[in-house]
């Protein structure tokens, strides 16, 4: 499925816990079920930041793999988000 991302990201820059704080904040901006599309890192990065969006109440619509060894990460924003 295609999914049309409302904001893109790039956090290749910086490491955990700042990729997801990074992440966070952009999701902030958006409205509910909005999308953000996410490029970041393999290894903590692409384990953590869609991990800890879902215990947020965030629902990740893909994870894929890019040539360059970058993941992009499609997320659509949620309204029940816990503290």
């Amino acid at each position: 499925m295609s999914w049309q991302a409302k904001e893109r990201i790039d956090i290749t820059d910086v490491v955990c816990p700042i990729t997801f704080v990074k992440t966070k904040v952009a999701l902030e901006d958006l409205a509910d079920g909005d999308i953000l599309e996410v490029r970041l890192n393999g290894g903590e990065p692409v384990q953590n930041v869609p991990r800890s969006l879902k215990d947020e109440g965030h629902k990740v619509l893909e994870l894929s793999p890019n040539d360059d060894g970058t993941y992009t990460l499609l997320v659509k924003k949620g309204n029940n988000i816990t503290a």
